[in-house]
């Protein structure tokens, strides 16, 4: 039904041969699963964000538009949009119009069921090495109600995303605004006993929905990878809808 809402709402000129029916994930937590919310006086209930191997599936459950440069014409939505931009080289754009999102990730990542997302990305080989996208409802307008961005990445980076034998570091954040919405961009590190790992996280309030982008590798790699990484982080678009 999904697919038949995207092709009620646009125009292709060319669709990959992976096209798929959206489907639901359902939710699931594992070993790196940090506290399963956090709360402050401005909280969201949320669910942990955990990577795991067995998280990590190749059977893709879902895809709606996956969009290479040209793949379809500038006037399908509003010129401000991420469709009416260049897509970078050697990046694709995933687009979700029903749920009101896209992003750019790596042209050589591969979409996987990360369990609890909406969509998600991984390098063919560094599966740890991956972008996933989830979001949960919310009555806020704003990220600003959240509060200001410092409060606000303290508590997602120490009580939802690390889990309580990680060492937190939170290294940037950044605030922007694009087509009148307003993002929280930071980027962490996030150390265990046996590996570290680093990732940007984008967040925005729009739809009625809180949405969470994280990007990520593993810490070692970080260096060579941190630039094309953000790229992700900062393509991040709410759509309406």
């Amino acid at each position: 039904m999904a697919v038949a809402m995207a092709m009620n709402s646009v125009s292709l000129n060319w669709v990959p041969p992976s096209f798929t029916k959206k489907a639901n994930y359902v939710t699931h937590s594992t070993e790196l699963a940090p506290p399963s919310a956090f709360s402050s006086q401005n909280s969201l209930t949320y669910t942990k964000e955990t990577i795991s191997n067995e998280e990590i599936s190749d059977n893709c459950k879902r895809r709606l538009l996956l969009l290479g440069v040209g793949a379809i014409t500038a006037n399908l939505l509003p010129a401000n949009s991420l469709l009416a931009e260049e897509i970078p080289q050697n990046y694709r754009a995933f687009v979700d119009i029903p749920d009101g999102y896209s992003y750019y990730y790596p042209s050589d990542w591969r979409e996987f069921d990360f369990r609890g997302h909406d969509s998600a990305f991984k390098d063919r080989f560094l599966q740890l090495q991956n972008v996933r996208v989830r979001f949960i409802p919310t009555d806020k307008q704003d990220i600003h109600e959240l509060g200001p961005i410092e409060e606000v990445v303290y508590n997602l980076v120490n009580h939802v995303y690390a889990a309580p034998n990680q060492i937190v570091n939170i290294l940037d954040m950044q605030e922007r605004t694009s087509d009148g919405k307003n993002y929280y961009t930071f980027e962490y590190e996030l150390t265990s006993p046996n590996y570290a790992s680093a990732s940007f996280a984008t967040i925005a309030i729009g739809n009625g929905r809180y949405y969470t982008l994280v990007v990520g590798a593993l810490e070692r790699r970080w260096r060579r990878l941190r630039n094309k990484l953000k790229v992700v982080a900062d393509s991040f678009k709410v759509l309406d809808i």
